[in-house]
């Protein structure tokens, strides 16, 4: 398959060809287009009659406005916090929106709710965009990384529902980026990514096996430093309710269903959408994060090139939670980026670019199929990164 119409072996120099090109620039205006659409009918941040369209995004303005009104601890409080959200967009409507993060997420909430609920939607998903779009293209190397980030899938999703993942993605990139160049900086962004623990697990094994302790060090005292700030902040019962919320969110959303599982993007809610029970699905997510973590463990302490360490943790940190939807998938984007950059050094091996393309086609087909196709796509890149670092194992490096 041609991929560049120059030299992969010039990489700063490297262009995608033709009609690769075309294929990427046609789902970067497909996005544009989808979304532009929703908007005008109605169906994306505002109604036709002018009331807010229910998403995700209900969960972060209504948690903020409850801190304005000087009750944090509220936000976890599910009867409170609907009522909150039902007055963002301003009627009713069925189902609930959880607010599962810790209080130090609540300083962003908190900003956003100091704007409309629309005004919000729209700042919140525009002003985080950039920052993955900066991640992924500082680790590809060149502009073509925009166009790629653009053109990835799973970002409809977070734009559409309003969620998180781009900001995820980006801490996480960013982390990635920067850890062998600005090591206490990539420790400052991993500290941050706290808001999102269960994405986050995996970062000290991989800096403890790699020896990165200054990085583990500076994690740590931002991760303390602003759950101390939120303490100050939000007093000791927001944090009393958000550990509180945590087994009512597991019960709820796990257990009992409250969650489509479907969109479930992980071991557990591929097990419980194929009939499974709920213990053998607990055992098949526990067996795969144990896999997952000793897998980063393994790869971060061997001789493996840099970007095969960070793809494989970027892909086994997706692998090891229970909790992952279709938005998360966003981050997904950080380990296709260090597999193209290591493909487009030293040529990329047969049938791996296909196998990319697979990854992106699955997560694509997700809206038709409402199946853990986005978990077939994570095992997808797993094996990718697999078939790159075992021979690391044997001092050796993989090159096309």
């Amino acid at each position: 398959m041609v991929l560049y119409a120059s030299s992969p072996g010039h990489a700063a120099d490297a262009k995608l060809a033709r009609p690769l090109e075309l294929v990427v620039f046609a789902l970067v205006l497909a996005h544009a287009v989808y979304l532009a659409a929703c908007y005008l009918h109605g169906i994306w941040i505002v109604a036709p009659d002018g009331s807010g369209v229910q998403s995700d995004f209900v969960n972060v303005w209504a948690a903020g406005r409850l801190v304005l009104e000087g009750h944090p601890a509220s936000a976890y409080d599910w009867p409170t916090h609907k009522l909150v959200e039902e007055a963002a967009v301003g009627h009713p409507f069925a189902g609930y929106f959880g607010w599962h993060y810790p209080p130090p997420f609540l300083f962003v909430a908190s900003r956003l709710a100091l704007m409309s609920y629309a005004a919000a939607y729209a700042v919140w998903v525009f002003a985080t965009f950039p920052i993955y779009l900066a991640a992924i293209r500082a680790i590809i190397g060149d502009r073509t990384g925009y166009l790629l980030a653009a053109a990835f899938p799973a970002i409809l999703s977070n734009f559409i529902v309003g969620q998180n993942g781009f900001l995820t993605a980006g801490l996480f990139g960013g982390a990635l980026f920067l850890l062998e160049r600005r090591p206490i900086l990539a420790g400052i962004l991993i500290g941050l990514l706290s808001y999102k623990p269960h994405l986050g697990f995996l970062f000290p094994i991989a800096l403890a096996a790699g020896g990165y302790w200054r990085t583990f060090a500076a994690a740590t005292v931002t991760a303390a430093v602003m759950a101390m700030a939120s303490w100050f902040a939000f007093g000791t019962d927001a944090w009393i309710a958000f550990f509180a919320n945590i087994g009512h969110t597991e019960h709820a959303f796990l257990s009992e269903g409250a969650a489509d599982l479907g969109k479930m993007q992980t071991a557990f809610g591929t097990i419980r959408t194929l009939g499974g029970s709920e213990a053998l699905a607990w055992w098949a997510q526990a067996a795969v994060a144990i896999a997952a973590a000793a897998g980063v463990a393994a790869v971060w302490r061997s001789r493996a090139d840099y970007e095969i360490k960070a793809a494989a943790l970027g892909t086994a940190a997706m692998l090891a939670t229970p909790y992952l939807y279709t938005y998360d998938l966003v981050v997904l984007a950080v380990p296709l980026a260090f597999l193209f950059r290591l493909g487009r050094a030293r040529g990329f091996l047969p049938q791996e670019m296909p196998a990319i393309g697979l990854a992106c086609l699955l997560i694509l087909i997700f809206p038709f199929v409402k199946a853990p196709v986005g978990f077939a796509a994570i095992v997808t890149v797993a094996a990718l990164v697999a078939r790159r670092a075992v021979p690391s194992f044997a001092g050796r490096r993989v090159s096309a």
